[in-house]
């Protein structure tokens, strides 16, 4: 069964707004091995469309030049990704998306007991609930040298208590902490 990952960059203070975030090389790129690892992502419809309008391709096949080189390697691994989007809203998808409707359960077990490497989860509402579901099995949180002092914040109204075990850190140059978490079952 491949297991079902989570990772995200928040705050100290635990806000996960992608606009504190802080641009760094080596943070994309550990970002991007987390996305190259996993066979497919599994996204929920704000992330889905949030990442589709960052990191998509261009139709000229050269990428923005906002775009720092160093950002590229990430642009590249989400682009190509094989990609689920979990939503009862929008009619369709495209960017190597398919559209995931119906029994969010009985679709992501269906999903982890295919073969491969892992699913990667994005999302905020959607990894709510799917830890509520307790299908996730790892979560890998990079804590930014930052304090926001606002919100949003992660988690906020789980209705039960996860229990993690610690099975990974790692620092980076910029200050922040990767820790990486499996479910106690």
């Amino acid at each position: 069964m491949r297991p079902l990952r989570f990772h995200l960059n928040l705050t100290l203070d635990g806000c996960y707004d992608h606009t504190v975030g802080i641009p760094d090389e080596e943070l994309h790129l550990n970002a991007m091995r987390f996305i190259a690892e996993a066979d497919v992502l599994l996204f929920g419809r704000v992330t889905y469309q949030m990442m589709e309008q960052a990191w998509r391709m261009p139709v000229s096949g050269t990428w923005p030049e906002w775009m720092a080189p160093w950002m590229q390697p990430f642009a590249q691994a989400i682009d190509v990704a094989k990609k689920h989007v979990v939503s009862s809203t929008l009619k369709e998808v495209d960017w190597n998306a398919e559209l995931v409707q119906g029994d969010l359960k009985a679709f992501v077990r269906a999903l982890k007991q295919q073969p491969g490497n892992g699913i990667a989860v994005g999302g905020v509402k959607l990894v709510m609930a799917l830890t509520e579901l307790g299908l996730i099995d790892e979560y890998e949180f990079i804590i930014l040298p930052r304090i926001a002092g606002r919100g949003p914040n992660l988690f906020a109204g789980l209705s039960r208590l996860v229990d993690l075990k610690l099975v990974g850190r790692k620092e980076f140059g910029s200050g922040a902490v990767g820790l990486r978490y499996e479910v106690k079952r």
